[in-house]
C-alpha cells in the first residue's frame, strides 16, 4: 500500500516536471533560464542525495546516537 502510494506521488511528479518543462519551453527565451535553474536544482539535489546514501557516519549516528 505504501509503495503504491510513493508509485503515484512519482508519477505526478514527473508529470508536472514535464509540464514545467514544456511551459518554459513555450516562453523560449525567458524559459531557458527556468530550464537552467530546474536542471541546477536537480543536479544538488541528486548530489546530496547521493552523499547522504553513501555516509556511514550518518548512518552510525541515527542507528546509536539518536536513540
Amino acid at each position: 500500500m505504501e509503495k503504491t502510494g510513493y508509485v503515484l506521488l512519482i508519477i505526478v511528479l514527473l508529470v508536472w516536471i514535464g509540464a514545467i518543462f514544456m511551459g518554459m519551453i513555450s516562453a523560449f527565451p525567458v524559459g531557458l533560464i527556468g530550464i537552467v535553474a530546474l536542471l541546477g536544482f536537480g543536479l544538488l539535489f541528486i548530489k546530496v542525495l547521493k552523499e547522504r546514501l553513501e555516509s556511514k557516519e550518518d548512518d552510525y549516528y541515527s542507528k546509536n546516537i539518536d536513540k
